[in-house]
């Protein structure tokens, strides 16, 4: 069983505080989104040798949902360094506190999602960025895992990939559970996979059962693609057994 990273306590500020960060989003991002971009894609690709498979699999233009395995804090950069596409991610609000980081999260269009909580403004942002043709990156887990073992898929990624109809695309991260202490810095080799793009019929006003059995299906593929690369990673190192997140 994963260990997830726990969720410590419900946002207690208002929702009308995160309004401002959701209009922003709407509006798209700025200049701070293409400098992070140009200031940290070569030193990860360096630092930890990142390679990618599949990157053919991910559309050139349309809403589209990307639907990742969560490790590390280093993942969203992995998701898109090798993208030509403007990702806009949906990030717990909790980092919506230092002045700093709010700031350039504003600015790089990033939205909040108050977790634990029935957050539909989360939701609207998320399905009017889809409807204008951006590409949404949403981590299955709804959160990081700490054991090194994929976890469980929440059903809001399936609510979205339902009630939107927009393509989704699988994504692979594998190698990032090595660097999840800071306190201990590490750099594994980390690859990248994604996978061909699916797309549900349209379904308005789903049941949370029906939510969770489409985000079940759509963590299943991103299972199978992690387990590929285990398998693949162990063949060359020489490891008897791949990963232990490929379970």
């Amino acid at each position: 069983m994963a260990e997830m990273k726990p969720q410590v306590y419900k946002d207690p500020r208002p929702a009308e505080y995160f309004d401002q960060f959701h209009q922003a989003a709407r509006r798209g991002s700025t200049w701070v989104y293409t400098l992070a971009r140009i200031v940290c894609t070569l030193p990860t690709i360096l630092i930890y040798r990142l390679k990618v498979v599949g990157r053919h699999n991910v559309p050139r233009r349309g809403g589209l949902i990307l639907a990742p395995n969560h490790f590390s804090q280093m993942d969203h950069f992995f998701a898109g360094v090798y993208l030509p596409r403007t990702i806009r991610f949906m990030a717990k609000s909790q980092l919506f506190g230092p002045p700093v980081l709010t700031a350039i999260l504003k600015h790089a269009g990033v939205f909040p999602v108050r977790r634990g909580q029935r957050d539909e403004e989360a939701m609207k942002t998320a399905f009017t960025l889809l409807e204008q043709g951006e590409m949404v990156l949403i981590y299955a887990e709804g959160g990081r895992s700490r054991s090194g073992e994929l976890g469980e898929p929440k059903r809001g990624i399936g609510r979205i990939a339902l009630e939107s109809g927009v393509p989704m695309v699988p994504v692979a991260i594998y190698g990032s559970a090595g660097i999840r202490k800071w306190k201990r810095l590490r750099f594994p080799q980390v690859t990248i996979e994604f996978g061909e793009p699916r797309a549900f019929p349209v379904e308005k006003g789903v049941s949370p059962e029906r939510q969770l059995e489409v985000a079940t299906e759509i963590f299943a593929a991103v299972k199978e693609l992690y387990g590929g690369l285990a398998t693949r990673n162990a063949a060359r190192s020489g490891s008897r057994t791949p990963d232990r997140a490929q379970a």
